[in-house]
């Protein structure tokens, strides 16, 4: 099959093709490579240019705060000038607006977890931030500069500190009406909350109706994790009793919601009983360890225990219960970062549902202070720690 134009060369599509349109074909071809190259070369310039454009405007080091070894509490921490760390793929650079401290931080510091996470010296602590995006990874697409964001960072810490690298799968962005102080404030203690409540308790949170409220027991209400807990399954429809440690707590612990409050301190405290005689569904153990057997007398037939503060000791009572035909049963829990859960306390946030007790606020300079304060084991709420200018 041959086609002839006016003008033109004759070419043959099958079996015949002119010198004149192989030239013409090479020529295009050309023309697309260039295009292609072209726009090769503009995307990875851009990639790369967001990568370091801010870091090449920034100071290269930062303050940062770090421990050298295991043990000696907030007398270890050490105020030093590091690196700003080097943004890299699926990650975002942030600087650090507030940082909420732990218990898991500085049980870390102590070799709680050393034989299965064992930190590399020296250690920059610090999990859950919030900041603003400073530099874009490779392959970061969901995020831009200049984005306000709150982070869970995980085992490998970073928070104290002017700047830190966070994970994309771990980020979200911070919605208007919620302060870095108060996206500091989630992180670890709000998804322990979230996800023993929601998931182990099996309290709705999406307006569903129980005909049955289930009986909640919540220890330690007035720390990080038992102030979201509290809200959470009271707003979930629970009947909710507490425990506080401290009589000064009770009245905030009412506040948030809760139905029964005991004083620890006092036999009925101590025996975990409930004022109204009911027997718990679920014990969200919050504080430290109690004997699953001095729980037990208190749970429902099918009761058990959801303990947030894993120890050797509660890990050898879960498995005893878990061995043995009861249904009656203790299970460690260790909560999982994830960005669909951070949206979802954004909005209760939002919508009034949901609110973060501050302890305590200190400045990096301070973070000795606070590191001491968690230590002892009396904040009401969340301790944070203000690394730079908060938004």
């Amino acid at each position: 099959m041959s086609v002839q134009r006016a003008g033109l060369p004759k070419v043959s599509f099958l079996r015949e093709r002119s010198p004149w349109a192989d030239d013409l074909i090479a020529a295009h071809v050309r023309k697309i490579r260039r295009a292609r190259d072209c726009n090769f070369s503009f995307t990875a310039l851009k990639d790369s240019s967001e990568l370091g454009q801010n870091q090449n405007k920034m100071t290269k080091t930062m303050r940062a705060v770090q421990y050298s070894g295991y043990g000696g509490g907030a007398a270890g921490l050490k105020h030093v000038e590091i690196p700003v760390p080097v943004v890299k793929k699926d990650y975002v650079l942030i600087r650090v607006e507030a940082v909420s401290i732990n218990p898991h931080d500085w049980k870390i510091q102590d070799g709680y977890v050393r034989h299965v996470l064992p930190p590399r010296f020296p250690h920059t602590p610090g999990t859950d931030v919030a900041g603003e995006v400073v530099g874009l990874g490779l392959g970061v697409t969901t995020f831009s500069l200049g984005d306000k964001v709150v982070s869970c960072l995980g085992t490998s810490g970073g928070g104290l500190a002017e700047y830190a690298l966070a994970h994309i799968s771990t980020t979200a962005k911070r919605p208007l009406g919620v302060t870095a102080i108060e996206g500091a404030c989630l992180g670890d203690a709000a998804f322990s909350a979230l996800q023993s409540v929601r998931d182990w308790a099996g309290v709705p949170l999406n307006g569903r109706k129980l005909k049955v409220p289930p009986n909640i027991l919540i220890t330690d209400a007035s720390g990080a994790v038992g102030t979201f807990a509290v809200q959470l399954a009271k707003l979930g429809g629970a009947h909710v009793t507490a425990t506080c440690c401290e009589a000064k707590h009770l009245e905030l612990v009412k506040s948030l919601g809760a139905d029964e409050v005991l004083d620890s301190k006092t036999p009925g405290g101590e025996s975990l009983e409930s004022p109204s005689g009911k027997k718990y569904d679920t014990v969200i153990q919050c504080g430290e360890y109690l004997p699953f057997a001095h729980i037990k007398p208190q749970l429902s037939p099918t009761g058990k225990v959801i303990d947030l503060t894993p120890s050797p000791k509660s890990m050898l009572s879960s498995a005893a219960s878990l061995a043995s035909f009861s249904k009656q049963k203790c299970i460690p829990f260790m909560p999982s970062a994830n960005t669909t859960d951070y949206y979802f306390l954004f909005s209760l946030m939002q919508q009034k549902k949901l609110k973060t007790i501050v302890d305590s606020e200190f400045l990096l300079e301070q973070a000795e202070k606070a590191w001491a304060a968690s230590i002892a084991g009396h904040a009401t709420g969340k301790i944070v720690v203000k690394c730079t200018k908060c938004s």
